[in-house]
């Protein structure tokens, strides 16, 4: 990862490329891999963007929660994720792009094997507070097993 500290402590240049960083497991979602593309630390703090990829088949979803963030959006790379936000049922497939507004409640319920999604949140250490639920889940599609 090469970064240029030329500019203010706090918006540096950065450049991040494969291989520069790995998925890892520790994020936000034991179910989830996270791949660091180095925005909080140029930006100090204020923004981060990763890549997330489904690690394990779908059995329990995220939970219903909100994010006390200022800006969220998820674009889908690879593969599709259905969520409820609030009591909508949404498909998000590659090359969609969902702004998540400040305090909407929602679920992620379901993904496919090969589902990727860049997410960018400011600020970088937003948290992620449990919500009752306010309708009904489906249940998430089983991956099938190849022989």
């Amino acid at each position: 990862m090469e970064t240029n500290t030329e500019t203010s402590s706090t918006n540096l240049f950065s450049h991040v490329r494969e291989g520069d960083t790995e998925f890892q497991s520790g994020g936000l979602r034991d179910f989830f891999l996270y791949r660091d593309l180095g925005i909080a630390a140029a930006t100090g703090g204020k923004v981060v963007a990763h890549l997330v990829k489904a690690n394990m088949a779908p059995e329990v979803g995220t939970g219903w929660h909100r994010h006390e963030a200022d800006f969220h959006i998820v674009y889908m790379l690879k593969g599709w994720a259905r969520f409820m936000y609030e009591d909508k049922e949404t498909l998000v497939k590659a090359g969609d792009c969902v702004h998540q507004r400040p305090g909407i409640v929602h679920f992620l319920f379901d993904y496919s094997k090969d589902m990727e999604y860049l997410e960018i949140v400011s600020p970088a250490a937003f948290t992620s507070i449990d919500m009752p639920a306010p309708c009904a889940v489906p249940a998430p599609t089983p991956w099938v097993q190849a022989d």
